[in-house]
């Protein structure tokens, strides 16, 4: 345990050093909230949303802060490379034969999970957003949403392949920034939603959130900093302006699609029927 306090303490190089981590952090993590589109298909989607976000917070704590836990605490910081996996470095440390082939079968079969899942929530996504009026009614397909989905990835692997060095850091940070400000919005609308239920409808307050207003506020700061510490780093500046200029790209598109928005509505409802 001696190599969690050696090598220049926590945070040797300052905290701005682990704000800009947490954005490819970020990226570790993207995809858990679609918990939340998984849920509008069951039953009861709010107990199902509940249920799953407190799994969701416990796996987190312990196999991947956990895991991060345990490999600082075998191999001293500094030795860890870029070239080869944390794990696999901690492994070969504690004698275990085969390191790096069973974390290759590992990573293999999370990115597998991960692929079926954005694939899923691409194409629910797509079909929500043509129901609404906002994405082409073709996409209402599921079958041409998944299509599009796999040609979007299928082009990040051809990306990859022409630009290795570049590609994957880019979708890494950039991506990385937009779950951040998409989170940032989540934690935004929550807090407002709640206020303005709580005094309109309290009825309507099925589940409760300790610590609220307090524990929303923290996070929206917390993400807040984050994007600071990423517009003020050289290596991240890009990503951020770009992954900004999407968003602002967006929100022009909401504007002006807002008056066709009923349209596609009632048309897609026209449709299913």
């Amino acid at each position: 345990m001696g190599n969690l306090t050696a090598h220049g303490e926590f945070a040797p190089h300052g905290p701005g050093a682990v704000l800009t981590a947490t954005v490819g952090v970020v990226f570790a993590f993207g995809g858990t909230e679609i918990v939340a589109v998984a849920a509008a298909e069951c039953p009861d989607p709010g107990r199902a949303v509940a249920r799953a976000t407190r799994q969701i917070v416990w796996r987190i704590l312990v196999f991947f802060l956990g895991s991060v836990l345990l490999v600082v605490a075998i191999v001293p910081w500094p030795q860890i490379s870029g070239g080869e996996s944390p794990y696999v470095t901690a492994l070969d440390r504690i004698g275990v034969p085969f390191a790096a082939s069973a974390m290759s079968a590992v990573i293999l079969t999370a990115l597998m999970s991960v692929l079926g899942s954005t694939l899923y929530a691409s194409s629910r996504m797509l079909h929500t957003l043509a129901g609404h009026g906002d994405a082409p009614r073709w996409a209402a397909a599921p079958r041409r949403a998944v299509l599009l989905g796999t040609v979007v990835g299928c082009g990040a692997v051809a990306a990859q392949a022409v630009s290795p060095g570049r590609t994957f850091p880019f979708l890494l940070n950039s991506t990385g920034a937009v779950l951040v400000i998409m989170y940032l919005g989540i934690a935004v609308s929550q807090f407002v939603l709640r206020i303005r239920t709580e005094r309109t409808e309290p009825e309507r307050m099925t589940f409760r959130m300790w610590g609220f207003p307090y524990l929303t506020v923290l996070v929206v700061l917390a993400l807040s900093a984050v994007l600071c510490s990423v517009l003020f780093t050289a290596q991240t500046r890009p990503q951020l302006l770009m992954s900004l200029g999407s968003l602002g790209v967006v929100l022009v598109a909401r504007v002006l699609t807002r008056g066709r928005r009923r349209t596609g509505e009632l048309r897609f409802v026209n449709t299913v029927r």
